[in-house]
């Protein structure tokens, strides 16, 4: 029997705090997780070791034991010896009162598990509280000898979609498959970052979908809520003694009227050409133009002149 490091199959430090080791154990059960690799025996064979790992270190008492047990067989392995020289019954456990667990009951344990764990004894509540695995990433679900039964309500699922800031202006589409099947994800226009797409009871064990929108950055405008900002770069003569200037919109280019003695980082209200606003009946937002000044940064000696006289006269 070989000795199995549940820190390496969990890919954390053996220092990893509680969250850390169950936010790896998350992410790595929703990866291999066997409803999403459905006819996948390594994946089920990885999901199995992954739930094996999370069961022992998410609880204080057996990781201490794990942690003793590694400690004495890195140092039994430093003399020379290997596993199948090993006394693995010296850190079988049997102290503990009420029903016994069987493997079926979490889902084929290794027997390493059984060798070092085999002898806890569990009430039937704790027995589920400790099998981790499907409860923890899929609501209601429990794992039961490689198969699995439903037991509560299935909770959602939240999956993150990108879309550049083009697809949010006039909304779009998103293929998702599950299980050989497609679906049409229809992500409407003024659809925000954070905003949900709700596909009601697409996944295997009938919950919904809910997918998650990310708007890309767009380098010409900021959006904030219904409203978007861009900047506008005028010379220094233009703020000063006004003028004109041209705007780029979602939509088009307009021309700005620019008054004498405009500051820099004024605001420009253009109503209506802002986002859509979700559900809004083709309602707008509104676009703020902020005025950048560009400053020269060199000057001709005459021009040097006339600023100086300028700042002479003021």
């Amino acid at each position: 029997m070989e000795y199995r490091d549940y820190y390496q199959t969990l890919g954390v430090a053996k220092t990893a705090s509680d969250s850390e080791i169950q936010k790896a154990y998350r992410a790595l059960a929703k990866k291999y997780h066997p409803d999403v690799n459905k006819g996948d025996k390594k994946a089920e064979e990885k999901f199995k070791e992954i739930n094996e790992a999370y069961t022992v270190l998410k609880d204080k008492e057996k990781r201490a034991r794990y942690d003793q047990l590694g400690s004495s067989y890195a140092a039994w392995e430093r003399q020379g010896g290997n596993a199948s020289n090993y006394n693995w019954s010296n850190w079988r456990q049997g102290d503990y009162r009420g029903t016994a667990y069987t493997t079926q009951d979490f889902g084929d344990y290794s027997d390493f598990f059984e060798q070092v764990f085999g002898d806890f004894y569990r009430s039937g509540a704790s027995q589920r509280a400790s099998a981790g695995g499907f409860s923890d990433i899929f609501s209601g679900y429990t794992r039961q000898g490689g198969s699995t039964r439903q037991e509560a309500t299935a909770q959602p699922i939240e999956k993150e979609v990108e879309i550049t800031f083009g697809e949010a202006l006039r909304g779009t589409e998103r293929l998702i498959t599950l299980n050989d099947s497609r679906y049409a994800a229809k992500i409407p226009a003024g659809a925000k970052t954070g905003t949900k797409i709700r596909l009601k009871k697409v996944l295997p064990n009938g919950a919904d979908l809910y997918l998650v929108v990310k708007v890309a950055p767009d380098p010409r405008f900021a959006v904030e809520g219904d409203a978007l900002v861009t900047d506008v770069k005028i010379d220094l003569f233009t703020a000063v003694l006004g003028g004109t200037a041209i705007v780029e919109t979602p939509d088009e280019k307009v021309v700005l009227t620019i008054p004498a003695g405009t500051q820099p980082d004024r605001k420009f209200r253009l109503t209506g050409k802002g986002m859509p606003k979700l559900n809004g009946a083709g309602a707008r937002g509104d676009l703020f133009a902020r005025i950048r000044v560009a400053i020269p940064e060199s000057l001709t000696s005459e021009q040097r002149e006339l600023f100086e006289q300028l700042r002479k006269a003021t």
